[in-house]
């Protein structure tokens, strides 16, 4: 079995609090324990940022001047590079309450979306977003049954 990825983990919110450990045993455990939803190899790296970082970061590349959830850029096979997942925790918790859903779960929501994304998952066009929808649900209660949901807070 190959040595677990690098991922590398960046909390550029001033406000929240997560163990880095659990973040990176979420995605050891979406690499090794859900065959079929292959990323590509090489270092991952996960940024939590701020409404207005998501908002400069999705004008910037996808210029589009709105809040987001996640953005997912896709890596460099030539530099050992597999992804970069950024996530919005203030979008979260605004969403979080709408869907019933508390902050880690939809911030893992949010995680697990750009994995997916990663493993060529699309969500452009509507067939593609019901598959989406559909490996997301399934990988969630993947999770949750692992105990591998990480805790966040925004303090």
């Amino acid at each position: 079995m190959p040595s677990p990825r690098r991922v590398s983990v960046n909390n550029a919110h001033p406000a929240l609090k997560f163990r880095q450990a659990d973040v990176k045993a979420l995605f050891r455990f979406l690499d090794e324990g859900l065959t079929g939803d292959a990323v590509p190899a090489g270092e991952l790296s996960v940024a939590f940022v701020d409404a207005g970082e998501i908002i400069r970061l999705h004008e910037s590349f996808l210029d589009d001047p709105t809040i987001t959830d996640v953005i997912t850029f896709p890596g460099d096979k030539d530099e050992n590079l597999a992804g970069e997942i950024c996530v919005c925790a203030d979008y979260a918790a605004q969403q979080a309450p709408k869907f019933g859903q508390s902050l880690s779960e939809e911030l893992t929501l949010y995680l697990v979306h750009g994995w997916l994304h990663l493993a060529a998952y699309d969500d452009k066009a509507e067939p593609d977003r019901a598959s989406m929808r559909e490996a997301e649900a399934r990988t969630m209660a993947a999770v949750r049954k692992a105990d591998k949901l990480p805790g966040f807070a925004l303090k």
